[in-house]
């Protein structure tokens, strides 16, 4: 992979996210049109953990899945190679294939891998994995839609 990591700062230039749903700490990768490398440290700190379960926290499955749908839109952004702009964002419009392997608890650091697998007009199909500890802890094919915004 060739481009140079980034860190949360770059990261918020590219998403829409912000807190609590801004879930990618730094881009450790990126090649442009296939593949991209991400970090997230999961704190005890995360507001859903208190009710996700107070015995035993564990990061709810749809976090991971949304985590790595942020990371395919770091992709996706970096590959359209064009400003954010608020009149276009990504969407997830399908999640396929979806496993969870292996809990996600505080204190862990998640590497979510997401290769580009296809791009048709709008639509991109991305396969992610979330690994800790070099173990895969969930992964799926993710679908997303470009689409252009309407301002009124």
């Amino acid at each position: 992979m060739s481009e140079h990591l980034m860190d949360v700062s770059e990261i918020l230039k590219l998403l829409p996210h912000r807190y609590p749903f801004a879930l990618v700490d730094r881009v450790l990768e990126c090649e442009p049109g296939k593949s991209v490398r991400a970090l997230k440290n999961v704190t005890i700190n995360e507001n859903f953990f208190p009710g996700h379960f107070p015995v035993r926290p564990i990061m709810p499955g749809v976090l991971i899945i949304e985590t790595m749908a942020q990371v395919a839109g770091i992709l996706a952004y970096k590959t359209v190679d064009k400003p954010v702009t608020e009149n276009s964002l990504f969407y997830l419009v399908g999640i396929d294939k979806a496993r969870f392997k292996k809990t996600v608890e505080p204190g862990d650091q998640m590497i979510l891998d997401v290769e580009l697998l296809k791009q048709r007009r709008n639509i991109w199909i991305f396969n992610a994995k979330a690994l800790v500890d070099g173990k895969v802890a969930a992964s799926a094919e993710l679908l997303c839609a470009e689409q252009e915004i309407k301002s009124d």
